[in-house]
């Protein structure tokens, strides 16, 4: 007995000849019933037609909800967006400070380098709203200033009274900032909302002038800030749906920044009931002060009284968050920015879908009715011509009853070819059919393997498992896939397999259909993926720990070598040196966030930057290598080459990666070429290495730029050095190419040559050189 048989149990259902004839009069009887028929049905869609208008209108009010909720959703990701904005600034201009701090010549009050020194800090800083850079010396009379004058000055006063200098020359504040309230009221700046940051300078720096440190209070050292400027950068481009905008408040309810300039600097909970009395603005004022206020994000809805200049009374809708300003002596300072725009946006989206909604109910009715009057004007011509029909679909069911038979036999065919082993198995386990398949997976025929149950087969552990699966399929009457692992003899396979039930005319289950693949060879397989997977993922975060730990000795060498520069003859040979640890300080610093960013997708840059002054560079770093390896350097530079996209310390640490690999293929020596030349088709600029080393094997050319690939011994290497160049290179849309021969392949032609391809930098484009 095959498949094919037990499938045709299942054919009972599938009408023969005596049904047909048994047809012909179901289909007379049932005319008589048609207008009754067609009359109950139309009232049934009407019925339905209404009660689906009625839903539609309950389901409206849902929708807009719905969609209020996602709209202020997406205003809530803009307040988030720009409360990171203001974080950002407020940090990087506190970092400023403390770095200012650390200046000799800030510390000892240098006539000849104070000014300068303030100077640079106030041009990286004037563009975050910075106003006013200011040392006050330990009397309080005497203030060395710097702001957008440009000139540095020195002004005479009475400061000992400020609330700042008061605060700095107590011993416990010492390396602690202090932050003021925001005013409206500065002398020297009427007219802008500013807030004062300011830290106590003690004489601990050393230099050459200064070699050993008194320690003592030198005064107070602090930054005026434009806080309405600052807000304004991190905001300036949001905006919300049409015509939605931005509105901050600081942690007492004055307002930051308002599209109307008059509010500025106002109480938020005052000035809305000074403009609009009339208004209730309950809960606006109540939104601010147990939400926003207290650090909490979220999103509601208030009445305001106005919108872009139109003044009338309108529902809102808001979504706000906070900005966290931990700083110095007001650890637990905040702001709120807040997102708003008119319900009417929003209403206007749900009103267009509403008239599109009602409009297709209308058609849907009209075509209904229409339907109904065709229905009822032929249904006659239809009882006529039934009954002929009728008989043409009795001819045509004796001919489908012919083709089915023959259908069958090809189903047969296709399923004793299958490779999948396909059984059916009773109640009890016991096999009613077996394609060919899988009476050669268990070494037999089928004729021999039919009636034999799963023990007979299986392992009694596999055999009780797929016994449950089974078992499952007949009460359920559903069916079921799982993958598992069997037994067979001494051998453990794993299969996938699909149980169904075969049912019949009653409903009830008299068989399960199994259809079993053999996936062992593919389980192993995904076995030693995942280990691989999980080894590389362990691997990673190492390499990302070790980055992490990196940044600090990286950060505290550029700190010194800062300092350092200040102190020496600009003209010195030491000064060169510094510059050049400085420099290639930096280089490592772009090298770990090269490692900590070898995932995320990178992001393509505008900055320009000269290729063989960038090459002449790294190779001064590695000129006394190239003796000790006995290496011959031979340099082919192109002269007038143009600028090519990128960032001069990426592209430096992609050059030194391909030298150092260059210097690891000749360890008895060789020559290294380096050339520049210009691919005036492609309006690209090559940069070629090639070395005269050991070549790359053939079995290794399709891995080298995957992560972790190496062929170095465990300790000399990461294996990624050419996938983080890769990536740099790729990062503005160039391209690595190589050209190898193997020194098996032939000693005298052996080496390799690497090709790096960027793209001239466009006109205009920012250029780095440093």
């Amino acid at each position: 007995m095959g498949l094919s048989d037990i499938l045709l149990l299942e054919g009972k259902i599938i009408p023969g000849l005596s049904m047909v004839n048994e047809e012909k009069g179901y289909f007379k009887n049932k005319y008589y019933n048609i207008r009754k028929a067609v009359v109950v049905v139309g009232i049934l869609i009407m019925v339905l037609l209404m009660g689906a208008l009625y839903l539609g209108i309950t389901s409206a009010r849902q929708m807009k909800e719905i969609i209020c909720e996602d709209f202020n959703q997406q205003q809530l990701v803009l307040a988030k967006y720009a409360t990171n904005g203001m974080q950002g600034s407020l940090n990087f201009i506190r970092n400023e400070l403390s770095l200012l701090n650390l200046s000799p010549s800030i510390q000892y009050l240098e006539e000849v380098s104070w000014g300068s020194r303030m100077n640079r800090t106030f041009s990286a800083l004037k563009d975050e709203g910075v106003l006013e850079i200011r040392l006050i010396e330990d009397k309080g009379k005497t203030a060395y200033v710097v702001d957008g004058r440009g000139v540095p000055r020195v002004v005479q006063g009475h400061f000992r009274d400020t609330e700042h200098f008061k605060w700095a020359n107590l011993k416990e504040n010492k390396n602690r900032i202090y932050v003021s309230e925001l005013t409206g009221e500065h002398v020297e700046y009427p007219g802008k909302l500013v807030m004062i940051l300011a830290t106590p300078t003690y004489e601990e720096s050393v230099d050459a002038a200064y070699p050993v440190p008194t320690g003592r209070l030198a005064g107070v050292l602090l930054f005026t800030v434009d806080v309405t400027h600052l807000v304004k950068k991190a905001i300036k481009d949001i905006k919300s749906g049409k015509t939605g905008y931005v509105w901050v408040i600081d942690g007492r309810g004055v307002f930051l920044y308002h599209p109307q300039r008059d509010f500025i600097g106002e109480d938020a909970f005052k000035v809305r009931a000074a403009k609009k009395p009339k208004i209730s603005f309950a809960r606006i004022n109540m939104i601010q002060k147990e939400r926003m206020l207290k650090g909490e994000e979220g999103t509601g809805w208030y009445i305001s009284g106005w919108h872009r200049g139109i003044e009338a009374e309108m529902k809102k809708l808001i979504a706000y968050a906070p900005v966290h300003l931990n700083l110095g002596s007001r650890p637990k300072w905040s702001w709120a920015v807040a997102v708003v725009a008119p319900m009417s946006e929003v209403e206007g989206t749900i009103h267009s879908v509403y008239i599109r909604q009602f409009y297709l109910q209308g058609v849907i009715i009209f075509v209904i009715i229409l339907s109904g009057v065709y229905v009822i004007s032929f249904e006659r011509r239809w009882a006529k011509t039934l009954e002929a029909e009728v008989m043409n679909k009795t001819e045509d069911l004796k001919k489908s009853l012919e083709e089915l038979k023959k259908s069958q036999e090809k189903y047969k065919t296709l399923v004793e070819s299958a490779e999948d082993l396909i059984f059916s198995v009773d109640e009890n386990g016991n096999f009613l059919s077996m394609n060919r398949c899988a009476a050669n997976f268990f070494k037999g025929r089928p004729e021999d393997l039919i009636g034999k149950s799963m023990c007979d087969l299986f392992s009694a552990k596999s055999a009780e498992l797929q016994m449950s699966f089974i078992s499952q399929v007949f009460n359920t009457g559903r069916n079921i896939n799982v993958k598992y692992p069997v037994e067979i003899g001494k051998r453990e396979y794993w299969f996938t397999s699909n149980f169904v039930a075969l049912k019949d005319e009653s409903g009830e289950v008299f068989a399960a259909l199994g259809i079993s693949r053999d996936i062992t060879e593919r389980k192993k397989l995904e076995e030693e993926q995942m280990y691989n997977t999980e080894k590389l993922a362990s691997l990673g975060k190492l390499t990302a720990g070790v980055a992490h730990e990196l940044n600090n000795p990286v950060a505290v060498i550029i700190g010194f070598s800062d300092l350092l520069l200040e102190k020496i003859d600009p003209g010195s040979k030491i000064h060169e040196i510094v510059e050049a640890i400085e420099r290639q300080a930096l280089n490592c610093k772009r090298i770990v966030e090269s490692i900590l960013g070898f995932a995320r997708y990178p992001e393509t840059s505008e900055y320009s930057t000269d290729v063989n002054l960038n090459l002449e560079r790294v190779i001064s770093v590695v000129e006394n290598v190239l003796v000790t390896k006995k290496i011959t350097l031979v340099k082919n530079l192109a002269e007038d080459l143009p600028k090519v996209r990128g960032d001069s310390g990426h592209l430096q640490q992609v050059f030194m990666n391909f030298i150092t690999n260059a210097f690891g293929a000749m360890e008895e020596g060789g020559v290294l070429t380096v050339a520049t030349r210009r691919n005036i088709p492609g309006n690209k600029v090559e940069i070629l290495f090639k070395d005269t080393g050991q070549g790359i094997k053939r079995e290794y050319r399709d891995k080298i730029f995957d992560a972790f690939f190496t062929t170095k011994r465990v300790g000399e290497g990461t294996g990624l050095g050419l996938s983080v160049s890769y990536g740099i290179v790729t990062k503005y849309d160039g391209d690595i190419t190589f050209e190898t021969v193997a020194e098996e392949e032939d000693r005298e032609r052996k080496g390799t040559t690497f090709t790096v391809s960027l793209p001239v930098a466009p006109s205009g484009s920012k250029q780095i050189s440093d």
